[in-house]
C-alpha cells in the first residue's frame, strides 16, 4: 500500500492512499497499530510528509562509494547522528536557507531512504529486525557542511536539523511491498539532471 498523509480542504490532517495526483483514498485507524482503506474519495489540498516522526536516527556513512569519494575513511562502526523532528517537511516544500549559511554557501543534498519503525521493540534479533518495519519512504537529507564539520562543535545535529532540513515523501510504502529493501535504486534530480543514482546495495 503506498500511503500518504496530507490536508484535506478544510485544513483537517488526514491519511490515505491510491493517490492520484488530486484525490485520494481515506484510511482510517491508526498507521502504527490497525488501519484500513474507508469507502469514497478526498480532495488532497496539500501533501504533507507521510508520518511526523517522533525520533529521526540516522547512519552516517552508509554507502560505501559516497563515503569514499567524500575522501573519509570508512568506519568500522556505523556512525550514528539525528535530524530534529522539527525540520520534517513536505516533498513539495520549499527548502528554507538560513541566513547563516548565506553568505558562503554551504547547503547540499543527500537522497536517502527512510525506514519507518511500526512497533516499539527492544533487545530484537536481526533476523526479526524487519517484522518492526512499517514501511518505506523517500527523504533528503540536507546538510548546512559549514555547520556539520566546522561550527556545531564536532557535532553533526546542528547542522543537519535547520527548519525543512528533511524532506520526506510524497508516499510510505508499506513493507510487505518491498520485499527486498537492499535492492532499491535511488536517485536525486535537480533541475532535471540527475545528481545520484545509487543502489541500497
Amino acid at each position: 500500500m503506498r500511503i500518504i498523509r496530507f490536508k484535506d480542504p478544510e485544513g483537517k490532517i488526514c491519511i490515505g492512499c491510491d493517490y492520484d495526483g488530486k484525490d485520494t483514498t481515506p484510511i482510517k485507524g491508526d498507521l502504527f497499530g490497525t488501519f484500513e482503506a474507508a469507502p469514497g474519495r478526498i480532495r488532497v489540498a496539500e501533501l504533507m510528509a507521510p508520518v511526523a516522526p517522533a525520533a529521526i536516527l540516522c547512519i552516517g556513512l552508509n554507502y560505501r562509494a559516497h563515503a569514499e569519494e567524500t575522501g573519509m575513511e570508512l568506519p568500522k562502526h556505523p556512525v550514528l547522528f539525528m535530524k530534529n523532528p522539527g525540520s520534517v517537511t513536505g516533498p513539495d516544500s520549499d527548502i528554507e536557507i538560513p541566513q547563516s549559511c548565506l553568505e558562503k554557501p554551504e547547503v547540499d543534498f543527500e537522497v536517502e531512504l527512510a525506514v519507518v519503525m511500526g512497533k516499539k521493540g527492544k533487545n530484537i534479533k536481526k533476523e526479526e529486525a524487519l517484522s518492526h518495519v512499517l514501511g518505506y519512504t523517500c527523504a533528503n537529507d540536507i546538510s548546512a557542511r559549514r555547520w556539520q564539520k566546522h561550527s556545531g562543535g564536532g557535532q553533526w545535529v546542528r547542522g543537519k536539523s535547520f527548519d525543512t532540513f528533511c524532506p520526506m515523501g510524497p508516499a510510505l510504502v508499506t513493507a510487505d511491498e518491498i520485499p527486498d529493501p537492499q535492492a532499491l535504486q535511488l536517485e536525486s534530480v535537480l533541475n532535471g539532471e540527475t545528481m545520484q543514482k545509487s543502489s541500497t546495495s
